[in-house]
């Protein structure tokens, strides 16, 4: 009797490769619904009408796959946010938290957003303009944002709390400030129509340390610099 339910279980029990199976169809759909997605919103005129219905149907999928896949629309702006990133390679960021520097971690930041927005400028653009229109994709949108906004407190609290520092920060002020700074809009006005815009970086960091050190900066002169301690060479 127990070799007879042992068989009876085997065969119940799933083979790995079936299982194996089935993950990889259910992640090539998940990706072809993502590249449905982001095709869209490279559309001229697609883009204002991005929905479950036209991402299912660009994506040759049921409506219901993309909800069981996403959950919801939300959802599936959140994971093509998150696919962006990761071809931007925001996994990077931490550095900028990790770095013993915080003058440094900033600068680090600035980098890997100026990378990120770059990842696919037009899709970039899109979404941002389509969260004024649509309120699922604004949420998402103000809250990747506000993503940004925390980290950028985190560094300006460190630098202002830095030994040796004689200036005051006011950092609610100065995150503010860079919020604005370091934004998609910002960088796609300074990198230009005609340059990666991660040729804007260098100035974004020029601009963020004249905010921080209260000085005063040429748009193609160095930065100032953000230590108080350093002696002029």
């Amino acid at each position: 009797m127990s070799e007879y339910c042992h068989r009876q279980g085997a065969r119940l029990t799933p083979r790995p490769y079936r299982l194996g199976q089935r993950q990889a169809a259910v992640d090539e759909t998940r990706r072809r619904v993502l590249d449905a997605a982001t095709a869209l919103l490279r559309e001229p005129t697609g883009y204002t009408a991005f929905t479950v219905d036209a991402v299912a149907k660009a994506a040759d999928v049921a409506r219901a796959t993309v909800y069981y896949q996403f959950g919801s629309k939300t959802g599936l702006l959140e994971a093509l946010c998150d696919s962006l990133a990761m071809e931007g390679q925001m996994d990077e960021l931490s550095q900028a938290f990790t770095h013993p520097d915080p003058a440094a971690g900033l600068d680090r930041f600035v980098a890997c957003f100026g990378r990120f927005w770059g990842a696919d400028r037009l899709v970039m653009h899109r979404l941002r303009a389509l969260a004024a229109l649509d309120p699922e994709v604004g949420k998402v949108i103000t809250a990747r944002d506000e993503r940004r906004h925390q980290g950028l407190r985190v560094l300006v609290d460190r630098l202002s709390r830095e030994p040796g520092r004689t200036g005051r920060v006011d950092v609610e002020e100065a995150v503010t400030v860079l919020q604005a700074i370091t934004s998609f809009e910002t960088f796609d006005t300074l990198a230009g129509p005609d340059r990666e815009l991660d040729h804007a970086v260098p100035l974004v960091t020029r601009l963020l340390r004249a905010v921080l050190s209260g000085e005063p900066t040429s748009l193609n002169g160095a930065a100032p610099s953000l230590n108080d301690n350093e002696e002029d060479t």
